[in-house]
């Protein structure tokens, strides 16, 4: 089966070809603005079918582009389990903040607090990335243990149930439910337990924290960009910065 590639380069491409150069164009555009994913690798799967005809270095610029595109996801996701819909607390550092989804639901609602959900799945290396560089980040446990409830879900997972909204659903269902697509996704819920937005891709915990400080202050309500929050330096108040 084709994996989901992430595009971990940005503008414009120069090859020798000027139609390998086109191609690759056309493959970033295809990645969205913002060249985290690209969820359907198929659209492309005629092109490398079509680099088994091409010579010389042509083919060398075209093999090296696809190792790029394909190097974002290698098919192992370490301590995380496929068959549970949560991380195994024994697994891995830090593993105590993450809750399974109805735990984590019951908590939410009980301490008003808002949510955070990371859709992951066994194969996705940038989610096995997110954990060590990101989620065990001190600052980020810190402030994700103080102000949410934090949720993992194995968003490939037909094993086991979650609630939500009244409805019995699997965890593949619930990724559906939420619109998610590419790996890793955070999902954001506020205090009453509905969903704020989701969110695609990788984040270092240098704009993870100050994206959660965003979405616990609720800036989102004020109609607020997070861009506009980073330039009213963390502030919802669109006079913090004069």
């Amino acid at each position: 089966m084709i994996r989901p590639a992430r595009v971990i380069f940005k503008g414009e491409l120069s090859f020798g070809s000027p139609s390998i150069g086109a191609i690759a164009r056309k493959i970033v555009a295809m990645a969205g603005p913002l060249s985290y994913h690209i969820t359907n690798v198929e659209r492309w799967v005629s092109f490398l079918e079509g680099m088994e005809r091409m010579k010389g270095t042509c083919a060398l610029s075209a093999a090296a582009l696809c190792f790029v595109l394909v190097a974002g996801c290698d098919g192992t996701r370490g301590s995380r389990d496929s068959s549970k819909t949560s991380v195994d607390a024994s697994s891995r550092e830090g593993a105590k903040m993450w809750l399974p989804f109805n735990e984590g639901m019951a908590l939410a609602a009980k301490e008003k607090k808002h949510v955070v959900i990371d859709f992951y799945t066994t194969w996705c290396r940038w989610c096995k990335v997110m954990d060590r560089e990101t989620f065990a980040n001190p600052e980020v446990k810190k402030y994700l243990a103080e102000n949410f409830v934090a949720i993992q879900i194995d968003a490939e997972s037909t094993k086991g149930k979650v609630r939500y909204k009244g409805e019995d659903l699997t965890p593949v269902s619930l990724a559906r439910k939420f619109g998610v697509k590419s790996f890793p996704s955070l999902a954001y819920l506020d205090r009453d337990g509905e969903l704020v937005r989701v969110v695609p891709g990788f984040f270092p915990a240098k704009t993870f924290l100050p994206f959660l400080r965003y979405m616990h202050k609720e800036c989102y309500r004020q109609q607020m960009t997070f861009e506009e929050f980073m330039k009213n330096r963390g502030e919802c108040d669109s006079t913090a910065a004069i």
